[in-house]
This record gives structure tokens, C-alpha cells and sequence, in this order.
């Protein structure tokens, strides 16, 4: 259900969804009243889109009109989740919300490929109800819980929050940033500029890589939430850098 032409493969193709405006609760009551619609999707925080953090209202807002109209809130926190925002997941910045399913990936297995859902009590589980090649997997399991372990013992959710809330602060004072948005270790900033010099300056030069977004200005950072202070403020000279010389 991208909007991303180029990562929809011809057998997932498909036209009954609406992509809609963040924050206009209008526009997604108009379709649910007049659409049969099965559910809301929406991410925590949106990643690709450009570190986007949807009001509290906003959420708040789909949750009543999913009940109101018997569609299903799923949360989207692949990206999100798993303390990167300072919360578990970024919606439990929203006090109330209750998602009906929560999509989980990425950071849940620290590189190696898992993925899950969580699911409401409204979905009555049982024996067979799912029939899966891969679902299960030991190893897969195993590098779960050691994600997990290691997130409770070096308390990095706690972590991301702190040095996130630093890193922000520092990025606000350099010249040509025009925007900062994010929480915890999932950041994004607008440039003056095309974004695009300044990641390939700062992947040649200094050997950091960044993160894109559909916004051309923008630059995404998601750095390990184990990542020291020390090698963050080295960005944020880095960045200083690169902006100065591109603007020369």
C-alpha cells in the first residue's frame, strides 16, 4: 500500500485503499462513511515520509472513528518501535491510544530477519489458524529475545531518549537546518538545500551514512541505539562541515 511505485511487485498491485492527508481527520471519516473499509494503517512515527509525528489528537482521533465505523487501528512501528523513540512504541507517546494490531520488525532481531504481529483480544487465536514455512524459527526466536535482553539490561531505551533529546538540541543550532523532528533516535531535519550533496559529502568524506526521505531536503537519522555521545557529536561536526562547504 505504498505510494512508491517502484517497490509495489505486479502480484501485490492493488487499488482499494486511500492514501490520505496526515492530520485531517475529515478526510479519513469521509471514506470510512461512504467505503467499506477494513482498517487504518498509519506509523508511529513516519520514517520514509520524513520523521513525521503525528499529533496526539490525530491519533486519538482515528482510534474513535475505527471504533465508530468497526474498522481495525493497526499501528505501523517496524521502524518506530522496539525503545528507538524512548518508549517501546512511539504511539505509547499518545496517553489512551490502544492500538488493534501492531506491526513489529527491524530492530526486533538487531539485523537478523524477524518479524511479528501483535494482536488485540478482539482476535480469537487458535490451533491452526495460521499455516506458516518460516513463522516459529528457533534462531530467529532466540535473536528476539537477546534483543530484548540487551534493551532491558543497557537500558537503551532510557538512552535513545537522552542522547535523542542532546542531539536534537545540537542540530537546532546549525546554520542551514530549517526544521527538526523526531523523538528519542529517530530523527529528521530539513536543509536550505537539496539534501542529497550533503549525505554523499558526508559518506565520502567523513564515512557517515545518513538516511533519505520522499522530501528531497530532508535527512533521516536512525543510528544504533547503542551509539555513544561522543561519535554523535563527531556528526554533528561532520554535518557542521559539509554544510559550511556546501554553501560556500
Amino acid at each position: 500500500m505504498t505510494d512508491n511505485a517502484k517497490l509495489v511487485a505486479p502480484c501485490h498491485e492493488r487499488d482499494d485503499f486511500y492514501i490520505l492527508p496526515l492530520g485531517d481527520l475529515e478526510a479519513v471519516e469521509k471514506i470510512l462513511a461512504t467505503q467499506p473499509i477494513a482498517g487504518i494503517l498509519i506509523e508511529g512515527i513516519q520514517g520514509v515520509g520524513g520523521i513525521q509525528v503525528p499529533e496526539s489528537n490525530f491519533l486519538l482521533g482515528l482510534q474513535k472513528l475505527a471504533k465508530s465505523y468497526g474498522a481495525k487501528l493497526i499501528l505501523d512501528e517496524v521502524q518506530s518501535g522496539y525503545g528507538r523513540t524512548g518508549r517501546f512504541f512511539a504511539h505509547q507517546w499518545v496517553d489512551g491510544l490502544e492500538p488493534d494490531l501492531i506491526t513489529i520488525a527491524k530492530g526486533m532481531g538487531n539485523g537478523f530477519p524477524i518479524g511479528g504481529l501483535l494482536l488485540s483480544p478482539d482476535f480469537k487465536a487458535s490451533f491452526g489458524l495460521l499455516g506458516t514455512t518460516f513463522g516459529g524459527n528457533h534462531l530467529a526466536c532466540a535473536a528476539g529475545l537477546a534483543v530484548l535482553e540487551v534493551l532491558e539490561k543497557e537500558q537503551l531505551q532510557k538512552r535513545a531518549l537522552e542522547l535523542g533529546t542532546k542531539l536534537i538540541a545540537e542540530l537546532l543550532t546549525l546554520p542551514g537546518i530549517t526544521a527538526v523532528r523526531g523523538k528519542g533516535l529517530m530523527i529528521g531535519f530539513d536543509l536550505n538545500q537539496d539534501a542529497g550533496p550533503i549525505r554523499s559529502l558526508l559518506v565520502s568524506k567523513y564515512k557517515i551514512f545518513t538516511g533519505s526521505a520522499a522530501r528531497k531536503e530532508t535527512i533521516r537519522l536512525l543510528p544504533p541505539l547503542t551509539i555513544t555521545w561522543e561519535e554523535l557529536a563527531s556528526f554533528v561536526s561532520a554535518l557542521k562541515d559539509a554544510l559550511n562547504s556546501h554553501s560556500q
